[in-house]
Order: C-alpha cells, then sequence, then structure tokens
C-alpha cells in the first residue's frame, strides 16, 4: 500500500438526509470497538513491515466492508431496508489496496424469507454501488489495473463480490449481467445446494450439476473468478476439473486441523493449487481452530496458514479473514440457521471443544487484519519476498490469468 490513504472524511450516504430520506441506526465504531491485540515487533522488524507497505500491493481475498448496526440485535431491521453502509473510514486506517467485498452472505436469506431474490441482490448491489459512486477514496475494481492504481494513489480497489450463485436460478445470462453490473467473484454455492452444485451443509454430495458445469463454462469465459469455498467437497473437486482457469477458496481452513463442514480436505487443497489455484485463509470467529489452539485468535489462523502452506507451497496461499465492522459473534448468534453454524456453547463436530471468544483477538475487523498478519509473518520470519507472495502477489498472479 502507499503509506498513507487518501481519505477526505466521507460517510456513507452523508449526500442524502438521515430519517428523511433513509432510515438512520447507529452503526458500530468502524476502530477499537473492543480492545483488541496488536502483534509486538523490534526496530528492525517495524523497518521491514514498513518497506513491505511501501513497495507491496496487499489484498484481502474475502472481508465483509458493511459496517453493522452498534446494537447488533437491530440488524434485522437494518437489513430489511437494504441499505448498508460502508466502512470508509475502518479502510481508511488498513493497509489493504485491495479488498474482496462480499456482499450477500446467508443475512440475505433472512431478508427474503425464501432464498437469494434476484431483485434483491441487485437492490443491494446497486445501493452499495450508488453510495461508493459519491466518493472518490474507494474504487470500484473491475480489473487488475485499478488495483495497481488504488496502490499509487493511497486508494482502496473495491471489488463486488456474491458468495454464491442462487440468485441465478436456471438464467445463465444472468451471469453476464452480473459482470456487466461489476462483479468479479462468485460462489458456486454458499453452503446450501442450487441449480449449480451441492453446498457444504448436505448430507449428500451430488458434485457440479450439468448446469452448474455450463455456467462454470460462461464464468471462465466472462473472467469471473470462481469460488468454491462453500461448496461440497466433491462439488469443490468437480469445479476445479471442469474450469478451463483457477479457482480460488477464498475463506477457509485445514480439515485435518480443525474437522468442521467449513475447512477444507487436503485432497481439495492440493487440487486447487495444482491447478494453480489460491487459498484465502479464514478467520471468522469460531472457524480456523486448532487442538493446540481452541481459543480462537491470531495464532490459531496462523497455524492453519502454514499447514496449508506447507502442503501446497507458498505460491498457492493467501488471506481471506471474512471479517466485518461490527459484532460479528453477536451476528453469527443471531444468524445461526442462515450462516449454516451451531449454536456456540463450546464444542464443535464430534465433541471438539473449545472456547468461545467474544471476538477473534487480533483480527477483529479488516483494519486489524490489515496490519496484524503482515507483523505476524515479520516476527516469524518470512521473507520480505514470501510475504509479498502470501499479502498480494499470489493473488495477482490469479486475478491475471481469471480476470480480462
Amino acid at each position: 500500500m502507499s503509506l498513507s490513504k487518501n481519505y477526505k472524511g466521507y460517510q456513507s450516504f452523508q449526500y442524502l438526509e438521515k430519517d428523511k430520506d433513509y432510515k438512520y441506526f447507529e452503526l458500530a465504531d468502524e476502530l477499537n470497538r473492543v480492545p483488541s491485540s496488536k502483534v509486538d515487533l523490534n526496530e528492525d522488524q517495524e523497518k521491514l513491515v514498513t518497506k513491505i507497505l511501501k513497495d507491496h500491493i496487499l489484498i484481502s481475498v474475502h472481508e465483509h466492508l458493511g459496517t453493522f448496526p452498534a446494537d447488533v440485535m437491530q440488524t434485522p431491521e437494518y437489513v430489511k431496508h437494504g441499505r448498508m453502509a460502508t466502512a470508509f473510514q475502518g479502510l481508511s486506517h488498513s493497509h489493504w489496496d485491495c479488498v474482496f467485498d462480499n456482499l450477500m452472505d446467508g443475512i440475505c436469506q433472512i431478508h427474503s424469507k425464501g432464498g437469494w431474490k434476484w431483485s434483491e441482490v441487485i437492490h443491494d448491489l446497486g445501493m452499495r454501488l450508488c453510495d461508493i459512486s459519491h466518493q472518490d477514496f474507494v474504487i470500484h475494481c473491475k480489473g487488475v489495473d485499478d488495483i495497481i492504481r488504488a496502490h499509487k494513489e493511497g486508494k482502496i480497489a473495491w471489488v463486488a463480490v456474491m458468495e454464491g450463485c442462487m440468485m441465478i436460478e436456471n438464467e445463465l445470462d444472468r451471469l453476464d449481467l452480473l459482470y456487466g453490473f461489476g462483479v468479479r467473484s462468485l460462489g458456486i454455492t454458499y453452503s446450501e445446494s442450487n441449480a449449480l452444485g451441492s453446498g457444504l451443509k448436505e448430507d449428500r454430495d451430488g458434485g457440479l450439476t450439468k448446469f452448474g458445469k455450463r455456467a462454470v463454462e460462461r464464468m471462465n469465459k466472462l473472467g469471473i473468478l470462481i469460488d468454491c469455498s462453500h461448496t461440497g467437497d466433491q462439488t469443490a473437486l468437480d469445479t476445479i476439473e471442469h474450469s478451463s482457469k483457477p479457482i480460488i477458496l477464498s475463506h477457509i481452513g485445514a480439515k485435518a486441523l480443525w474437522d468442521t463442514n467449513r475447512m477444507a480436505p487436503d485432497d481439495v487443497l492440493k487440487a486447487c493449487a495444482d491447478q494453480g489455484g489460491v487459498i484465502g485463509i479464514e478467520a471468522a470467529p469460531h472457524t480456523t481452530l486448532t487442538p493446540n489452539h481452541r481459543k480462537h485468535n491470531l495464532d490459531a489462523v496462523m497455524e492453519h496458514f502454514e499447514y496449508i502452506k506447507d502442503l501446497v507451497g507458498i505460491d498457492h496461499v493467501t488471506m481471506g479473514p471474512d471479517t466485518l465492522y461490527g459484532d460479528h459473534v453477536g451476528l453469527h448468534k443471531a444468524y445461526t440457521a442462515a450462516l449454516s453454524l451451531k449454536e456456540s456453547k463450546g464444542k464443535g463436530k464430534l465433541g471438539m471443544e473449545y472456547d468461545p471468544v467474544p471476538f477473534v483477538d487480533g483480527l477483529e475487523n479488516p483494519t486489524e487484519g490489515s496490519y496484524n498478519i503482515i507483523r505476524w509473518l515479520v516476527k516469524h520470519g518470512y521473507s520480505e519476498q514470501d510475504i509479498a507472495k502470501v499479502m498480494g502477489k499470489n493473488t495477482l498472479r490469479l486475478l491475471n490469468e481469471v480476470w480480462y
């Protein structure tokens, strides 16, 4: 990133009047919402961090940049009004040059009460694009050149992403429309099955459907990056095999370390890397735990990073922390069913015990992740070139192959 961000103070929807043009909600603090830790470094290590920030492009391949209400219980009403604020201030304090912003996740299913309705998806996408069009700090990223420009100008390249394709139903041309609206990455499924394939919630994984194969072919032709983070394992393997372009697992961990369906087994991880794909490491609360770290924190997340790095090589790993601005744990509790999560009571699948946390220390939001991950890598002796690969270079290689 550039060493300072070119942010002029814009706040979402400031061109409108609160409670006249739209219903206003008090939103969570974008900075210092909770007392979270910062990785300590010595003077030489600090100099290396500064050099990396100056010389290299940093990309997060999976975040949620919408800001949620300070009172998490207001979230259903907030989502219902369809006007999600973007965390411009929080981003201005981050080190990211480019962020993949996942606009629609399980919360949308609560909103629509029947899946990801096309009209509501387009409404929410259009509302975010309208807000972004009224400022000049966040650039709507449509290609690699926009990422390079953001790095040079001290801005953020914002990539529009959706975590699942349920909203296209059986209409292939909707993929073209999404690309036309600026969407540059799509998940095959979001946990539940759709017309393309099986989600990770299913007891039986039927793999990629015939329509799913056609959709993969269309996304390859359009230049849409395909994500299999929320598919069943067979559906992921089928997608990797059928795709003419490498794919991404944007936010995931190693099932070998923590046996839940949100983690990927070794064969899926290897298949993704063997095709030239990239694997982003997940950090949402109570996901990337390990037997060594049953309390979710930065060290737990980075144990998954190191396992996958050793398995597939450092050229195929990056970071997809999957964090947001607001009470992430509270949101999970509010939307347990839609988010494919069990109530956090200290046990995961197969009785794996863990210690519930109110937030992931050191990775509470996209801002914290942007500096603490680099600092952890520097502290643990990774070279400048390897850190550059993990923090952006691997993703740039992938995007140069997939995007047009």
